[in-house]
């Protein structure tokens, strides 16, 4: 940002539109969650990046532009190479009498005017923009994949007039392929062999997405290509392998767990992108409401018993675990965990790679764990009656154990751990916590538009007593959705948050628990001791903007 965080605080505290205190507090969160302070801000909903971005400007004393909202011609975004917009967050936007309209992140940067204004040979009008607002700016303007990979195999034809399979440039192609997924904030790349063609899709907020084809004869050499950067065998063709390798980003080094199988047409390859940049994450953030966000800090303040986070796989239960580590990872701790696969490094934690083939297990390495003197114990999946056992026992004995199951909503962890043989009274005495939840679509805020529906049309998806609780007795209701664009790819989304359930253990719970009660009286317990269900969560997250009712009924497959 063009002025720090300190003269920023000081800026909105003389601003008056929020007070000193609250500005600590987001003061801290900024700091434990390793989130800018202005991204913070948005974040909690307390500024818009348009509030925050006019306060900058008339701070800094320049004009102020939004360039979502401004119409931005095709040729402009030529005058500034791509490589040096990125890397300096500068975008040309339009052109008057006084000269190129440049909106920059930081318009104080006279190296960069000058350097513009040589090549261009006009005078250059610096603008402020935020640097969302420039990132979203340069995603809308840049090439299709397709294109740039038909550009480079043009190319090579017009080299030697024919197109010769060994001399097409496979390393800038995979190259090009791994850049548009990681700036598509892409989780997985998908490179599958068909009978004519290499079929390259991503994984986008959930979804795949075909993004490439290129001519079959290529596929070979693109998995060769893979296989050399994750150290795999080049000769091995008919058996699975796993391996990772790591690109050089601008900004951090980006590392990419590889899955090849052998399938029908050929060799299927999937790369999961790890971004440590994308994994810095706020309990807040993620969109845990105010009220759950106070139920979850006093399980972690506690120096023993259990939180589990639960949900189907792809629902950021890793995630949500990850960032209550990050909250509390403080020196004066031991923090250890066993995981499979470790996907982030945490500094100052001591992470254990599950490895079967040392008979290195969940269950074995939690053995060893108990041994090193921790204060924290973080197991990736509790999986067998064996590592439930002995979770449950470090929970006991003075350990503060966090995990992930496998099951549908909170209230189904407890039964689901009596399956694995623990004790009734054991999962009373040591389960502090459970955590539900899944992950809905973001709306897109470039093409965001406002809608009514009925009461009688959404009572026909969900419960009218669940509507009348989460949004009132009214007899319409106005949503919003995303109308599409090319920002969002025209799917109206952008982006993802979690809906949560956050089932606190009390006394009426354990008592419950220990009689052995079922999942459906546990869960009416918990409402009544006013905990929200994912679908309440999701109306609303609905209302207020930030997703559909589309995406709530889809992920919590709401009956009525």
């Amino acid at each position: 940002m063009a002025i720090s965080d300190y003269q920023l605080q000081n800026l909105l505290i003389e601003s008056g539109l929020i007070k000193e205190q609250e500005i600590k507090d987001i003061a801290v969160l900024s700091k434990n969650s390793g989130i800018a302070f202005s991204e913070t801000l948005i974040e909690k909903n307390i500024l818009s990046d348009e509030i925050l971005g006019q306060m900058v400007a008339r701070k800094l004393g320049y004009p102020f532009v939004i360039l979502s909202k401004t119409a931005i011609p095709d040729e402009m975004f030529h005058v500034t190479p791509e490589k040096i917009a990125r890397k300096h967050k500068i975008i040309s936007f339009g052109r008057d009498e006084k000269g190129i309209k440049l909106a920059m992140s930081d318009p104080a940067n006279k190296t960069i005017i000058e350097m513009i204004a040589k090549k261009t040979g006009s005078a250059i009008v610096p603008y402020y923009a935020t640097d969302k607002d420039i990132n979203n700016a340069l995603k809308m303007f840049r090439k299709e994949l397709q294109l740039a990979c038909d550009n480079l195999l043009k190319e090579t034809i017009s080299k030697s007039n024919t197109f010769i399979p060994d001399e097409a440039p496979i390393t800038k192609i995979v190259d090009l392929i791994i850049d548009y997924a990681y700036d598509d904030k892409s989780s997985d790349i998908h490179i599958e062999p068909e009978e004519k063609n290499c079929l390259i899709r991503f994984r986008i907020d959930g979804l795949l997405h075909d993004e490439l084809k290129l001519p079959k004869i290529l596929h070979d050499r693109i998995i060769a290509r893979i296989k050399v950067l994750s150290r795999l065998r080049t000769d091995e063709h008919l058996s699975a392998q796993d391996g990772k390798m790591r690109m050089q980003r601008e900004y951090e080094n980006l590392d990419i767990r590889v899955s090849i199988i052998p399938v029908a047409d050929g060799e299927k390859a999937v790369l999961r992108l790890l971004s440590s940049k994308h994994g810095q994450f706020s309990l807040s953030n993620l969109g845990i409401n105010d009220s759950d966000l106070i139920k979850i800090n006093k399980a972690v303040s506690k120096s023993y018993g259990m939180i589990l986070s639960t949900g189907p796989t792809g629902s950021g239960k890793t995630t949500i675990i990850y960032t209550i580590l990050k909250q509390i990872n403080i020196r004066e701790r031991n923090i250890t965990t066993i995981e499979d696969p470790v996907e982030y490094r945490i500094m100052g934690a001591n992470q254990i790679q599950v490895n079967t083939k040392t008979n290195l297990t969940f269950a074995n390495g939690l053995r060893s764990i108990l041994r090193q003197d921790p204060n924290v114990i973080f197991v990736g999946e509790i999986r067998d009656n064996e590592t439930a056992a002995i979770a449950v026992n470090a929970a006991l004995t003075g350990h503060l154990v966090l995990s992930t199951l496998h099951t549908n909503d909170a209230s189904t962890a407890i039964p689901r751990l009596i399956d694995m043989k623990v004790e009734p009274f054991l999962v009373a005495s040591t389960v502090n916590l459970i955590i539900a939840q899944r992950l809905v679509r973001k709306i897109c805020e470039m093409c965001k538009t406002a809608y009514t529906i009925s009461l009688s049309e959404l009572s026909q998806h969900i419960p009218l007593e669940l509507i009348k609780k989460a949004v009132g007795e009214e007899l319409e209701f106005t949503f919003f959705k995303g109308k599409g664009c090319k920002l969002c790819r025209n799917t109206g989304y952008q982006g993802r948050i979690g809906v949560f359930e956050v089932l606190e253990v009390t006394k009426e719970m354990k008592k419950l628990i220990a009689t052995k009660c079922d999942a459906e009286t546990i869960t009416n317990t918990a409402v009544k001791e006013g905990m929200k269900t994912m679908t309440e969560d999701g109306l609303n997250k609905a209302v207020k903007g930030i997703t559909t009712i589309e995406e709530v009924i889809r992920v919590t497959k709401v009956e009525s």
